[in-house]
């Protein structure tokens, strides 16, 4: 049957394997990601790539733990807010909130196993899925232009260039995700220390939980660069491999 074909053929091209990248590719996409999160202008801008994949991590938590989601904003500031209604203590409210800052160094992660593994096409496509599906959630102009021109971006790169392209531009996604995640949250912490985020996720975890929000920042920061070692290890197979010092 035609629809059967279309599908097994579909299913054959998402779990499909690429060739190993080479391991200067590895390293150069490194290099570019680290330059965008370093450098002032390109964070400016990358960073909407980080606060939606923050206040993703919110809106799958909240759903998760059976909270009523509402909606969520992105402003062009780079800040976003994830609305939700239940019970304003507990379990699910203290995992909304603590998902926010340790979302895109998780997806980084995630991405960086797909990538082990050689699946770019499928971590394109699961990450052109995941934007359609936030995009449902989002209520404001700014959001959906963020989501559109996000989600065009990578589907236009999984849909018309070539696998060279397709690999430098997922390797250097995920490196950014891994290596972004990390900095909003000295981002918090400098920020906090002048007074001038009182509402920010750490701060409300501190008011519902027995533990401080510099605990909870400090938390953030173990996870992000926890994420950000396994998922360089993860990444650096090509690397690894080249050098023989994988099994």
């Amino acid at each position: 049957m035609p629809l059967i074909d279309g599908l097994t053929t579909l299913w054959d091209t998402l779990m499909s394997a690429q060739p190993d990248p080479p391991p200067l590719l590895v390293v150069l996409t490194a290099a570019v990601a680290l330059a965008v999160v370093v450098a002032r202008l390109p964070w400016r801008i990358a960073r909407n790539a980080v606060t939606i994949a923050h206040e993703g991590g919110h809106a799958l938590v909240a759903l998760l733990t059976g909270r009523r989601l509402h909606g969520i904003r992105l402003h062009s500031d780079t800040s976003g807010l994830t609305l939700s209604a239940g019970r304003p203590t507990g379990p699910g409210m203290i995992l909304t909130l603590l998902a926010g800052y340790v979302a895109p160094s998780l997806l980084g992660l995630g991405g960086a196993w797909l990538l082990a593994g050689n699946r770019i096409t499928l971590l394109l496509w699961l990450a052109v899925a995941l934007l359609l599906a936030m995009l449902v959630l989002i209520r404001n102009l700014f959001g959906v232009l963020s989501l559109l021109i996000t989600g065009g971006v990578v589907l236009a790169v999984s849909w018309y260039t070539s696998p060279e392209v397709q690999a430098a531009f997922a390797w250097t996604s995920v490196w950014f995700l891994l290596l972004g995640g990390v900095r909003p949250v000295f981002e918090l912490h400098r920020q906090r220390a002048r007074g001038r985020m009182p509402q920010s996720d750490a701060d409300q975890l501190g008011r519902i939980t027995p533990f401080p929000a510099l605990f909870w920042v400090g938390l953030f920061l173990v996870v992000c660069l926890g994420a950000l070692a396994a998922g360089a290890l993860l990444l650096a197979g090509p690397i690894l491999a080249g050098a023989g010092l994988t099994a």
